[in-house]
Formats: C-alpha cells, sequence, structure tokens
C-alpha cells in the first residue's frame, strides 16, 4: 500500500523509478518485465521518447492503423489513425470508400485565427483606461516584435488586441484578449509568450501613466496569462453529397428513402437530445482524436474546443447536420480545428513525422479538412449502423479477436471462430460457449 510521500522520484534513474513502481503490483517481477518489453530498442528514439514527459518508465503502445480511399476536395489520401477501438479505422475506411465512389469530401476552410487572453483585476475607471488602450496595444505589438519574427515572416502574427470589461460578471474583472494567426504551427508556446509580454507591458504602462490614472488605478493584479482551446474563429466544414437513389445497395433491407429519413432524424435528435448528442459528437472525435494522436497534435485541445463549440447556441448540440433537397442529400460537419504540422511532437515523434509524410506532408489547413473528414467518416459510418442492423453488429464483428484474446484462444481457435461468427451474433457470451464446445 502507497503510504508515505516519495521524495526525488524524478531524480532516480529510469531503472530505479521502474523497479520502485513494480513493487505496487502483485507481482513485481512480472510488472517489471511487462514494463521493460515496451521499452524501445533504439538509443536514440529511446532517450527521445523519454524526454516528452517527466518520470517516464515505459511507452504505452496504441495500434497504428491507415484508414485508405479517402478523397479530399479532388486529392486522394491514406489517413494514418491511432486507436485502440477496432472498429473506428473499419468504419472510416468503408465510409471513405463509398464516399470516395461519390465524389469524396468537399472540405473549406472558413478562418484559422487563435485566441488569448491575459486576465487581470483592476480598480479604475473602464472609459479612461479604453481610451488610451491603442497607446498600450502599440507598445504591446512592438515589445514582442522578436518573439513574433519569424512567424511574421510566414505569414502569421498578432492579428489584434483589445480591452474586454467583464466587471458586470466579476467585480474588477478584465481581459487583454489577443487574436493570432500561427499559419502552419499549433502556436501555443508562440501565443503564451506574447500574453506573458503583454502581461508585464500592462503592468508597466499602468505606473507609467501617474499623471493620467490615480494610485489605485496605476497598480492591477495579472491573474494569469494564457491561449485559449476555445477556437470558434478556426473553422473547418466538411461534406459529402450524393442522390437519394445511391443509397439503393446499402442496406437490402432498407429503401434509399426510408434511409436517408431515418439518417437525418437520428442527426435531428442529436440537436434535441443532449444524451444522444455526447455520444453522436464522440464518434466524430473517435476519427479527428484519431489522426490527431497520429500527427502529434493535442487531441485533449480539439475535444475541449469542439465540445464548447457545440454548446455555443447555449444547448449540447451535434457537429454534423444533414440537408435534403428534392433527392439530393448532403451530410457535413462545421468543427474547430486548431493543429499544427511544424513544432512539438509533429517532427519530434518518429510516427508523428512519418504521418505527416504519408500523407504528402500537409500545411495545418490542409490537415484541418483531413482531420475534419476523418471525424465525419465515423459519424457517417456510425449513424448508418444505428439506423440499419444496429452498432452492435458491425462494432461486436470488430472486437472478436479482442475477446478471443481476453479467453487466451490458439491460433486454430480463432480461424475457426473467425468462420463460424460470420453469420452468428458476436457476444462475450457466445465466444465463451463456442471456445467451450
Amino acid at each position: 500500500m502507497y503510504r508515505e510521500i516519495i521524495k526525488g522520484f524524478s531524480q532516480l534513474t529510469k531503472d530505479e523509478k521502474l523497479e520502485k513502481v513494480a513493487q505496487f503490483a502483485k507481482n513485481p517481477e512480472e510488472a517489471a518485465k511487462i514494463l521493460k518489453s515496451f521499452w524501445i530498442k533504439d538509443p536514440e528514439f529511446a532517450k527521445r521518447f523519454d524526454e516528452f514527459s517527466e518520470n517516464t518508465i515505459s511507452v504505452f503502445g496504441l495500434p497504428y492503423g491507415i484508414a485508405p480511399n479517402f478523397l479530399i476536395n479532388g486529392k486522394r489520401y491514406l489517413v494514418p489513425m491511432v486507436i485502440e477501438e477496432s472498429s473506428v479505422v473499419a468504419a472510416a475506411s468503408k465510409s471513405a470508400k463509398f464516399w470516395a465512389e461519390h465524389g469524396g469530401f468537399k472540405s473549406e476552410i472558413i478562418s484559422t485565427i487563435k485566441t488569448g487572453h491575459v486576465h487581470f483585476f483592476w480598480e479604475g475607471n473602464y472609459a479612461k483606461f479604453n481610451e488610451i488602450f491603442p497607446e498600450l496595444k502599440q507598445r504591446m505589438i512592438e515589445r514582442t516584435n522578436d518573439i513574433t519574427k519569424n512567424m511574421r515572416a510566414r505569414g502569421g502574427g498578432i492579428l489584434d488586441i483589445t480591452l474586454e470589461n467583464h466587471t458586470a460578471e466579476l467585480e474588477n474583472y478584465y481581459q487583454i484578449k489577443a487574436s493570432f494567426e500561427t499559419i502552419d504551427s499549433m502556436g501555443a508556446n508562440f501565443i503564451n509568450s506574447c500574453l506573458e509580454e503583454f502581461a508585464e507591458e500592462l503592468k508597466e504602462f499602468l505606473r507609467e501613466k501617474n499623471s493620467y490614472f490615480s494610485p489605485q488605478e496605476q497598480e492591477c493584479e495579472i491573474i494569469m496569462a494564457i491561449l485559449s482551446n476555445y477556437t470558434p474563429d478556426c473553422i473547418v466544414e466538411t461534406s459529402v453529397e450524393c442522390k437519394v437513389q445511391d443509397f439503393e445497395n446499402l442496406d437490402i433491407d432498407m429503401s434509399p428513402d426510408r434511409f436517408v429519413r431515418k439518417f437525418k432524424a437520428a442527426v435531428d435528435i442529436a440537436n434535441v437530445s443532449i444524451y444522444r448528442a455526447t455520444t453522436h459528437n464522440k464518434g466524430i472525435f473517435n476519427g479527428i482524436d484519431a489522426v490527431a494522436l497520429a500527427t502529434g497534435n493535442d487531441f485533449r485541445a480539439l475535444e475541449a474546443g469542439g465540445h464548447v463549440y457545440a454548446s455555443s447556441t447555449g444547448k449540447y448540440r451535434s457537429l454534423s447536420f444533414v440537408e435534403l433537397n428534392g433527392d439530393n442529400f448532403r451530410f457535413g460537419i462545421r468543427v474547430p480545428i486548431a493543429v499544427g504540422t511544424i513544432g512539438g511532437l509533429t517532427r519530434l515523434h518518429p510516427l508523428a513525422k512519418l504521418s505527416l509524410e504519408i500523407l504528402g506532408n500537409p500545411k495545418a489547413r490542409e490537415l484541418m479538412t483531413i482531420m475534419s473528414a476523418a471525424g465525419l467518416a465515423n459519424n457517417f459510418g456510425a449513424v448508418k449502423s444505428l439506423v440499419t442492423k444496429g452498432i452492435q453488429i458491425g462494432h461486436m464483428r470488430m472486437h472478436l479477436i479482442n475477446i478471443l484474446n481476453s479467453f487466451e484462444a490458439s491460433d486454430e481457435e480463432k480461424e475457426k471462430a473467425k468462420e463460424y461468427f460470420k453469420t452468428h451474433k458476436v457476444s462475450v457470451d457466445n465466444v465463451r460457449k463456442f471456445l467451450n464446445r
């Protein structure tokens, strides 16, 4: 049992850390063996992985798969996906193939603006401060010229800086709100570096204006300076389109008209039921997250921003939409995706770097279209299954090998099981009974 505070853990060697942690397992020797079995053999890569995070004692492996046949804006892609849920890559692949035969995904970047804030408390006259704010804004831009130089050379940089009054919501609370264009980098470190300089300039500016502000107004309390993962101005819209009759052979037990009606109803339900909307949007992020992981991007930030965006109307809703116009069916998604193709893990992680090569070394805007297409493909696959045969038939069949492995089935048993369950329902109980027989 873990009873005492461990001091100096980060100073231990990797082996020492592993040995200490293994003692908390039921079988320390076996635990150490498992942890070491995932160590990277290449010394250079091993050192790099160890330095990605603090107190690294092993590497947690996830399947790295490929979803082929994505046709996006006329260009074909093999899309790398890192995810442990087997049905996700299969659903993305199947959907991509269907839509590649029906014109492919059409994707448009709406905007690529990112935002950050200096949050501070100040007791003073807002109107008076706002009057001379343009001077402070210019000083902030000049103060960060060295930081923004390279970004400006690539066509990005600081877009705007404003003073925001939030005293009606929280006493004495103000923001310096800044918008940025970070081109092909996600830009978190760049934005945060600028914001911290803005905070220092704000304090200096107020103190220097002793002839304009009262002694009380010359002081402010900086609470924090940080970018926001809510990116409602970094938006991509991706859609697919076909004739209703193109669904003729999608399900032998359902007419195209009925399929389309049920499909639209499922998306409509996700706009009125928060319970359904949550699972509906989770399915979208199955695709987006998998590509984000494969390319070294921050899937947690994407999820956070996406779910808030889904709530931006005041109620949590579907991120995807269906439009029916006569016999024309259009299915699309509008979602915030703030990603990078340079900096961070995108070049340091060998598989992230390789993923970008497989995708043709896209710029950030192109990667936005790829991620959104993966999200839409998975959403289409999930909703299609739900309104036809049900999610469990295909989903559980993809989990058959996992279930067999949990029962430690032999290779011969696995082959027989795969053949048997082509025509029988997959469940844990049914697999157990099959193996027992």
